[in-house]
């Protein structure tokens, strides 16, 4: 069980998929000519049929016929019903983590306009290098998370609906195959692409990379704060929650929860984009033989783990403890080394080069995206 999965539900389990496939199904009926109305009604699929079939919308489709006598399905393939409706459940997870990253950025723009000031000990290699201002180390963070945001925006408009019949050609879908393909796409809130992708995964790749890069902005920053929370260290510290943090043996463990859960979506996160485009230079034929299979869970699996992650990623930063104390007294003890560069001296914050004015340029950039917050 993926801890925090608690977070994601009804987003992209099985009953959100069958739901979406539901929609994709009625959305083409209307194009069909047809207004089907299910209700509440969502069916419960054998995993034997699913089995059987391949793939879960055979099932599905079957279950739809018996319910409604108006024409269903006629024209789709299986394919176009199931990464349409993947494309949905994708939608609602961009959703759901780019307003969880707004919140995110909120308040790393905070903090990095508090401890603008704030010297602490930079680091390179591990080791001492010169000072720096937690202001800078948070607008850094920040700029991560913001890139990651127009990143998912570019991806959440360009979302497309898969409509390409048996083989791609849309044989069976009247006189005019591309308009019915457009008004598919509208009918659903996704774009017509202008050819189907049944072999042509970029769709999935690009939404992959995004998601991708935005676990790794988070990560970045969860490492970073599993270092600076080190005992040994002690220069920040996660929010205390009751029943978070502790262990099973050792009464005096409070442990960092959230930063190691989202640093290890961070180190997961890859290998599923990975594996997306291993399927995606696997797509042979008019409709691949396993490739597309491969697809589903690998998907589902990131975009599960990026809901969950920047979710948890929220209560981190709103919960942060920074001890600006400790961070100035550790580079006043350390000053011979982090101002050996400049020759020497006893004062870090009089060699900070032009960190505050970097700490200026992102939280001008938050500004622009969220005028109405003040950092």
């Amino acid at each position: 069980m993926l801890p925090g999965s608690y977070r994601a539900a009804g987003l992209v389990d099985d009953a959100a998929l069958v739901r979406a496939m539901l929609s994709v199904e009625v959305a083409w009926t209307r194009v069909l000519g047809t207004s089907v109305s299910l209700g509440s009604w969502v069916p419960v699929l054998d995993p034997r049929d699913v089995e059987a079939a391949g793939n879960p919308v055979l099932p599905l489709v079957s279950a739809l016929r018996e319910r409604v006598s108006d024409p269903v399905h006629t024209g789709l393939t299986s394919q176009d019903v199931l990464d349409s409706a993947l494309m949905l459940l994708a939608r609602g997870v961009l959703t759901r983590v780019s307003a969880d990253l707004e919140r995110v950025a909120g308040a790393l723009a905070r903090l990095a306009d508090e401890h603008r000031a704030s010297v602490m000990a930079g680091r390179t290699l591990t080791q001492f290098a010169v000072p720096i201002t937690f202001g800078l180390k948070a607008a850094r963070w920040l700029v991560g998370v913001l890139d990651a945001l127009d990143e998912l925006d570019v991806v959440a408009r360009n979302l497309p609906v898969q409509c390409g019949g048996a083989a791609g050609t849309l044989a069976r879908v009247g006189p005019d195959p591309i308009a019915a393909a457009s008004s598919f796409a509208e009918h659903l809130g996704l774009v017509w692409p202008g050819m189907p992708w049944h072999t042509y995964r970029a769709p999935v790749t690009r939404l992959g990379d995004a998601v991708v890069r935005a676990c790794d902005a988070l990560g970045v920053m969860a490492a970073d704060l599993l270092t600076l929370g080190r005992p040994e260290i002690g220069e920040v510290r996660e929010g205390a929650v009751a029943g978070r943090g502790g262990s099973s043996t050792m009464p005096h463990k409070r442990n960092p929860v959230l930063s190691v859960l989202v640093n290890s979506a961070a180190l997961q996160a890859p290998q599923l984009g990975a594996q997306l485009h291993l399927c995606s230079a696997r797509a042979v034929d008019e409709r691949p033989d396993g490739a597309w299979h491969a697809e589903w869970p690998a998907l589902r699996s990131l975009l599960e783990l990026a809901v969950v992650a920047a979710s948890q990623a929220v209560e981190l930063v709103e919960g942060l403890e920074v001890h600006a104390d400790v961070m100035a007294r550790r580079a006043r003890e350390a000053a011979g080394e982090l101002l050996a560069e400049r020759g020497g001296g006893t004062d870090p914050a009089s060699y900070l080069g032009a960190a505050e004015s970097f700490v200026d340029l992102v939280l001008e950039r938050w500004e622009k995206r969220c005028p109405t917050t003040t950092a």
